[in-house]
């Protein structure tokens, strides 16, 4: 595989083609876990390992189950949500024994990574780009990085905007839009660099 194109994929998939800047998936944990640093980093291990982990089993159950016996047309998002299902609930699993403070700071956001669109955007991307198994994890871990690089630039802001005068009409949630499109503006400029 050709140097380029793995870091044109990497660079793709954090910076231009980012999901919650450029593509507008995955929003509600973007903005339900972005309050705190720590939960957002959280969020974004959990969320990066059912990508790659979700993407390393839909890619060959796509390509050697479904498209073989022409089931990908109507099967396709039941497998692939099942698939995520799978991985999400492991990860809820681990960190309940493991770290049960992040477990709690995560909330109800961490068993809603199995809708994630985010998550199952990867999968339909991955299939419609016709991706490599190779070109397929690394463009779901590329993903994962930038999902987790939009929280922590979110949870920094936010973290600012708490102690910021922000007028009573723009406290939290609107003022969280704002400062978002304004992030999303700057990371288009990321656009060009790339063919």
């Amino acid at each position: 595989m050709d140097i380029n194109k793995i870091l044109t994929l990497i660079f793709g998939a954090i910076f231009i083609n980012n999901f919650i800047f450029s593509r507008f998936l995955g929003l509600c944990p973007f903005f339900g876990v972005s309050k705190k640093i720590d939960s957002a980093i959280g969020m974004g291990f959990a969320a990066t390992f059912v990508l790659v982990m979700s993407t390393a089993v839909i890619f060959p159950v796509n390509y050697y189950i479904l498209v073989p016996l022409h089931l990908d047309k109507f099967l396709q998002i039941i497998v692939f949500i099942f698939v995520i299902a799978a991985f999400v609930q492991l990860v809820e699993l681990a960190l309940k024994k493991l770290i049960p403070t992040l477990y709690h700071m995560l909330g109800i956001y961490l068993p809603l990574i199995t809708t994630n669109c985010a998550i199952l955007g990867t999968a339909f991307i991955v299939v419609g780009e016709k991706y490599t198994f190779l070109e397929s994890i690394i463009f779901a871990l590329s993903a994962g990085m930038g999902f987790t690089l939009a929280l922590i630039m979110m949870a920094g802001v936010r973290e600012r905007l708490i102690r910021a005068k922000v007028p009573k009409a723009f406290k939290d949630l609107p003022i969280a839009f704002i400062s978002a499109a304004l992030m999303s503006l700057a990371m288009f400029g990321f656009i060009g660099i790339v063919k």
